[in-house]
């Protein structure tokens, strides 16, 4: 596999060459891509107005399948191939979408703090050595606002799903091995995120298999007791958590309210 170089750093092009960039997105939808990124646009209960991050956009076609379902959020994408942002680039303009589309890595955002309501990364992160994941998990959490959440979507490591040559030759180019859903989820409490989960699983065509993860950026205030109720949509279990942010504001006050 071949590492490209820019900004005085590496990362790997689509299917680790720069000359099989035209069939990357042919490939991908093949895969049945669009559909499970679907499902994950799906769980992050976007809101208009809110302004939302694509990690590891390519081609943009992820951030425009955002933003034609959702025309009122801003949103950007991160990449640092720049061939593949110019063909996104492309695309966004053909479909007549305003998107921001930047070149940079996901370990050093360079967006403020707090800039965002929702991080996304699908497809991305198993391309990541074990340190960039981390850093890059870090940097979810530092660009989002209080109450926001980040979604993503990524092959299964360390998992017997590699059934035929296709995910065999796919993933010894990758870091699968470094892509298991407990190192994730530890990197994802690691990074300061609360209620972390892999909450679901997922095929792809070939035998490649993709988990589900989402966490949020807690603050111990009533709304956003209510917010995780409203993203996780489990009352039962949110209640206690409900009861335990009221309680917590009351406390300054000596008093308790549930």
């Amino acid at each position: 596999m071949k590492r490209m170089h820019g900004a005085g750093r590496d990362y790997v092009p689509a299917f680790g060459k720069d000359y099989f960039l035209p069939f990357f997105d042919p490939f991908v939808k093949w895969l049945g891509a669009d559909r499970v990124r679907g499902k994950l646009l799906d769980e992050a209960r976007v809101q208009p107005g809110q302004r939302l991050l694509d990690i590891g956009c390519g081609t943009g076609t992820f951030a425009i399948a955002i933003k034609r379902r959702y025309p009122d959020v801003q949103v950007v994408g991160l990449d640092p191939d720049p061939k593949a942002l110019a063909r996104g680039r492309r695309k966004a303009e053909r479909a007549a979408l305003s998107l921001q589309l930047d070149r940079g890595y996901a370990e050093t955002l360079p967006y403020p703090d707090g800039s965002f309501d929702r991080v996304f990364s699908t497809l991305t992160l198993h391309h990541l050595p074990r340190s960039a994941k981390r850093n890059a998990l870090r940097e979810a959490r530092r660009v989002l606002k209080s109450g926001g959440s980040l979604h993503v979507l990524d092959m299964a490591g360390a998992k017997p799903y590699e059934r035929n040559r296709l995910p065999r030759w796919l993933h010894s180019r990758l870091h699968p091995q470094d892509n298991s859903s407990n190192l994730i989820l530890g990197f994802m409490r690691e990074a300061g995120f609360s209620d972390p989960e892999n909450y679901a699983s997922d095929e792809l065509r070939a035998g490649l298999m993709v988990d589900y993860y989402r966490a949020i950026v807690i603050v111990r205030t009533v709304e956003n007791a209510l917010h995780r109720q409203w993203l996780h949509s489990n009352p039962s279990e949110v209640q206690p958590m409900f009861e335990h942010d009221i309680n917590h504001q009351a406390g300054h006050n000596g008093d308790s309210v549930i």
